[in-house]
């Protein structure tokens, strides 16, 4: 089974992009795709999987467009597992981007319909955008704008009948128990503790595709 990951900078965490072979640990990154592709094949033994990260630091929806032949179609991957948004909205507050909602909703929309066409086998998995309030980079800018770019992908995963999987939720949860400093001091780029959250969501939602 071929797994592609797929976003910005969470999912990039640092991934040696000069690294393209499968199931390498410089070309995981240090975050939450390189925990859960480290269980998968430590422990699910009855597949062969190759896992690829091909997430890349500060990408929004437009920038995967213009990748996607290369970084996606090409490699053809059984399961595509894609978390994007959080810099398709800050990047409006201090990067002079002039993206909107709208075009937000409707690339990542034509990126997912010419995703099916091309790869009608692919199964999908779409992963909340987020961010952490008590982090250093997180003020009242974000909100409560943020929040509808965080709807767009629930509306697409629930039209598509795909698994969304509510990171959003994960992070409050985990703010009842210590603060953002712990899981995601900046706000948006996880701690390890944080991206051990991820990697457990993230495993529920692929055994959920996976079993159904």
């Amino acid at each position: 089974m071929r797994i592609l990951f797929q976003g910005d900078s969470i999912t990039d965490a640092d991934r040696n992009p000069l690294v393209k072979r499968f199931n390498e640990g410089l070309g995981l990154g240090n975050g939450y795709v390189s925990l859960a592709s480290a269980e998968l094949l430590a422990l699910d033994l009855n597949n062969e999987y190759e896992i690829y990260n091909r997430g890349v630091s500060g990408d929004k929806v437009f920038q995967l467009v213009d990748r996607w032949e290369r970084d996606c179609i090409k490699l053809k991957p059984d399961v595509l597992s894609l978390l994007i948004g959080v810099n398709d909205f800050g990047h409006t507050l201090n990067h002079e981007y002039k993206g909107t909602l709208e075009v937000f909703d409707h690339d990542l929309r034509k990126l997912l319909r010419k995703t099916a066409t091309r790869l009608p086998d692919t199964q999908l998995i779409l992963g909340e955008p987020f961010v952490v309030k008590g982090g250093t980079r997180i003020n009242g800018d974000w909100f409560p704008d943020f929040l509808e770019y965080q709807k767009v992908v629930k509306d697409i995963a629930s039209e598509l009948n795909v698994p969304f999987i509510a990171y959003q939720d994960v992070f409050n949860h985990a703010l009842e128990k210590a603060p953002a400093s712990h899981w995601c001091p900046d706000g948006i780029h996880p701690s390890l503790a944080g991206s051990f959250l991820m990697k457990e969501a993230w495993l529920t939602a692929f055994k959920s595709l996976i079993h159904s």
